[in-house]
């Protein structure tokens, strides 16, 4: 029974409530940031990465570029998880200190980004990495998540 695997893709009922988790993805945030609200990513790391990236961004334009309330850039030569944020075109300061690398080549994970109100708070498989001080005010402006890079997804929430 392998209906759901043709190169037809799914069947379009579960595509309406499950939309396919195609990288790279952009994808809209209901009513857009606020303290309290939770962005979960879960996926598995290609076998021989380079680099992913998840971004939480104000619109989802191109020219001029959307800002970027927070990029994660997980860099696999460097065992660096580096994040960063663009204003008006101009990125900012980027910071790379973390305890540790915690992603794996063709292994699980699980990312979860928490908003609070000066911060947002990084958690990897359960563990909090590091806090990423807001640099866009409005919050509520940040209404679109883009992920791309050597992963497949398998949950967003």
């Amino acid at each position: 029974d392998g209906h759901l695997n043709n190169s037809l893709g799914s069947p379009v009922q579960a595509d309406v409530y499950f939309p396919r988790l195609i990288v790279p993805f952009c994808g809209h945030i209901k009513g857009g940031m606020r303290p309290g609200k939770k962005i979960l990513v879960m996926g598995i790391v290609d076998l021989n990465p380079e680099s992913f990236g998840i971004s939480l961004t104000c619109g989802e334009s191109e020219d001029p570029p959307a800002d970027v309330a927070i990029e994660l850039k997980a860099v696999f030569t460097d065992r660096q998880f580096v994040r960063n944020s663009c204003v008006a075109g101009e990125w900012g300061e980027e910071q790379s200190s973390i305890p540790y690398f915690p992603f794996i080549p063709d292994q699980p994970f699980r990312v979860e980004i928490l908003c609070e109100h000066p911060r947002f708070r990084i958690f990897v498989d359960g563990h909090q990495l590091f806090d990423f001080y807001h640099r866009i005010e409005t919050l509520s402006a940040i209404d679109t998540i883009k992920i791309s890079g050597d992963l497949q997804l398998t949950k967003l929430g």
